[in-house]
């Protein structure tokens, strides 16, 4: 099936960072900022799929994110994507979230609140229980202007790397406790396993989208060997 190249494609990513609570100054109350990043460059994500014969990962250009871009969207810090869990936020540049951007990638830093949730992200934090960000965004995933693609075998294995060089907007970060790998979720594990098997019409209407993205990001990957 030909993809519109204008389809707009939301799409979750794990940053593995450390995170950390800013030190308080001498004579100051125990501090409640945590900071970090939430985006990294030129790095691999976890892989999107894990076969014997083929593995997928993206990697997030520098330039992807801008200032301009982060000062545009409505970011909501959460944990575990949860947005009743809300620590912090930005709407339009402005707001309880700070951010920036630098050549390793999006950094972050807020005062957790003086709620229940605010007191556990932190004690998870300073525990190091918690082990990164994970973020929320949307591109046009099936133009090459936007995510570029490349396919390699190493050792017999098609080794399939998405570039994405343009995200068209954030919609959250997030204090994640795992990387966010599509095995460890039950709907994207479904989804995965039935690209390995024929069609099945009585699936759930809810996840055809999502198949259907998932299918065509293993297509244009093949085509490319």
């Amino acid at each position: 099936m030909a993809k519109n190249k204008n389809e707009v494609i939301k799409r979750l990513l794990h940053t593995v960072t450390d995170l950390r609570v800013r030190e308080a100054k001498e004579g100051e109350a125990e501090s409640r900022t945590i900071a970090g990043y939430a985006i990294l460059f030129n790095t691999p994500s976890a892989p999107l799929w894990d076969y014997d014969d083929e593995e997928a990962r993206e990697i997030i250009a520098p330039g992807a994110v801008t200032k301009e871009l982060l000062d545009g969207c409505d970011i909501k810090f959460t944990m575990f994507h949860d947005r009743q869990l809300i620590l912090a936020r930005s709407k339009n540049g402005a707001g309880t979230l700070t951010y920036g951007v630098d050549d390793k990638g999006v950094y972050f830093e807020f005062d957790a609140p003086n709620t229940v949730d605010g007191d556990k992200a932190l004690e998870l934090v300073r525990r190091g229980d918690i082990s990164g960000c994970s973020f929320m965004f949307t591109t046009h995933y099936y133009d090459s202007a936007y995510v570029a693609r490349d396919v390699q075998r190493v050792d017999g294995k098609m080794i399939i790397t998405y570039t994405v060089n343009v995200i068209t907007g954030i919609y959250d970060f997030t204090l994640a406790a795992d990387p966010a790998y599509p095995d460890t979720n039950c709907e994207l594990r479904e989804l995965v396993n039935e690209l390995r098997t024929p069609e099945q019409p009585e699936q759930p209407k809810e996840n055809e989208k999502m198949r259907e993205q998932v299918r065509e990001m293993r297509r244009a990957a093949a085509q490319l060997m």
